[in-house]
């Protein structure tokens, strides 16, 4: 079910909400979570049933694995799992193994199970037909697979379910009470389900604990119900009109000018950026009608002036992911330099394939990491540079990696990239003659507007520099949502507005699509 649907607007959301506001007037607070973990999964399943059958065998299996090492744990504490020494009364799965292998043997072996379990599950979804294929193009075979598809949101439930993994081993889940509804609900819950936050348990659990204490609140609902439809206005009135503009430009990458291989690249920069951010709001919105706070996840990324500072902005929780279970345990920064160049290459090139089982993916992780060792580099040495120089390079090294990130191929994605940087010559409109016309001895030409609109939008050149110009303005100096909304108070000029963004969007509808994470 899409958050920009009908159906989800007008039918699941506001039964959802009756119901549990229902439920949590008169406190019955195991009803609530049962009421709103079978919403959750009713919400998943309704985009496709065949999908559901997985997600519940990967909250089983984890939660299982996880309570098993989080009883480990409290042995080891207890200081009854050293020496293979027994409990008093040990349960049935440690008493089967406890003669030969020590408590802090099987907590590392239930860790390892546990993060295999799921490596296992996105492994074979996810990346089977990507390994099948390159190894059919490297050793020139031709190994064939049944057709596998990729279940929603499934990379989004395996991380945030290996982080609770990984938490219980090192002992930090037995300072929060929970049963198997509230994981199910942890894991399930329908606002950052399909396209993240990637969650901790410590950001979410705690909240259910609470649910006793969820009565009405208008603050929240209307707190919540701003950032919905703001979020909605970014993805129907923004990132969907760009969508066409970037379909049509990456589908024809063989032919394309200077004027379009830009156009394209920065309408899908600002395609991805609202669309993404949509959702963020959405998410964040719909949580706090339930009076759940959800991570932000998304911070203005395109007002970076530096890589590192860009992945503290874009996807938050992934990079918090990438950094606390992979970058750190392979070391950080604690073993030289080198090592920690080697470290940023090997999380940005995993965060890649994260991302889409594709070469290009890898390739842009890659780049991302090259970047992140520069900018390590870069501040060891203590050099600095002014800081409107330091925010354009790093909003060009961040658009010509989103071609690679939205190619279909390699080739697509250098066809483009050579576009943009004149291998394929360069053509300006006549316009730009009499300002520009001393960089004709440069190889650059000029042609009238008629004469090279093919692939460029259809209202006009001036007007998609106007529309693009304009994005790049406010993406870097308008405030975001959630600087607007620490100022929130309710007044009837911020109700007509957002009733009429609100409008705008409810009529929009008829072109619904999905958003771009989706497919991760």
């Amino acid at each position: 079910m899409l958050f920009n649907s009908y159906a989800f607007i007008f039918g699941f959301l506001p039964i959802t909400l009756v119901v549990f506001f229902g439920l949590s007037r008169f406190r019955v607070v195991k009803a609530t979570w049962v009421w709103m973990t079978l919403a959750s999964l009713f919400f998943y399943g309704y985009w496709k049933i065949a999908y559901l059958p997985l997600l519940i065998i990967s909250i089983s299996g984890n939660y299982v694995i996880g309570k098993q090492i989080e009883k480990l744990v409290i042995l080891l504490d207890e200081g009854s799992g050293e020496d293979n020494a027994a409990p008093d009364k040990p349960d049935k799965i440690s008493s089967l193994v406890s003669t030969v292998i020590s408590y802090k043997q099987q907590t590392k072996l239930l860790l390892w199970i546990g993060i295999c379990f799921n490596l296992a599950i996105l492994g074979y979804f996810k990346y089977a037909n990507f390994f099948v294929d390159s190894l059919n193009y490297i050793l020139g075979t031709s190994i064939t697979i049944p057709p596998i598809l990729l279940p929603l949101a499934i990379s989004f439930y395996s991380f945030t379910q290996i982080a609770y993994i990984v938490d219980a081993y090192r002992g930090e889940t037995k300072k929060c009470r929970y049963n198997f509804m509230t994981y199910s609900l942890f894991v399930s819950f329908f606002p950052q389900l399909i396209a993240g936050p990637i969650l901790r348990y410590d950001e979410l659990l705690p909240q259910f604990e609470k649910l006793r204490n969820s009565l009405f609140s208008w603050k929240n609902m209307g707190m919540g119900l701003s950032l919905f439809i703001l979020g909605l206005g970014k993805k129907v009135a923004i990132a969907d009109n760009l969508s066409p503009w970037v379909a049509t430009i990456f589908s024809n990458t063989d032919q394309l000018s200077f004027v379009e291989a830009w156009v394209g690249a920065l309408s899908y920069t600002f395609q991805l950026y609202f669309d993404f951010s949509g959702y963020s709001d959405m998410a964040i919105g719909l949580g706090l009608i339930t009076n759940i706070r959800l991570p932000i996840n998304f911070n203005s990324p395109y007002k970076a002036r530096s890589i590192s500072d860009f992945w503290r902005r874009w996807h938050i929780t992934l990079s918090n992911f990438l950094r606390d279970y992979l970058y750190i345990p392979l070391g950080g920064n604690r073993r030289g330099r080198l090592r920690q160049y080697g470290n940023l290459l090997a999380t940005m090139l995993l965060g890649g394939l994260w991302h889409g089982a594709g070469w290009t993916f890898v390739i842009w992780g890659g780049l991302h990491g090259l970047f992140l060792v520069i900018n390590h580099r870069w501040r060891q040495m203590k050099l600095s540079m002014p800081k409107i120089l330091a925010w354009m390079l790093t909003f060009l090294a961040v658009v010509s990696t989103w071609v690679l990130f939205r190619a279909t191929s390699i080739s697509d994605g250098l066809g483009i990239l050579q576009a943009m940087v004149g291998l394929k010559g360069v053509i300006l409109p006549t316009t730009y003659q009499n300002t520009l016309g001393w960089l004709t001895p440069l190889g650059i030409q000029f042609q009238e507007w008629q004469e090279m609109k093919v692939l460029l939008p259809p209202i006009g050149l001036e007007k998609t520099f106007m529309v693009l110009f304009g994005l790049i303005l406010g993406v870097t100096f308008l405030p975001n949502t959630q600087q607007i909304m620490k100022h929130f108070k309710p007044s009837w000029y911020w109700a007509t507005g957002i009733g009429l963004i609100a409008t705008f969007c409810l009529l929009s509808l008829n072109r619904v699509s999905e958003f771009l994470y989706f497919q991760f």
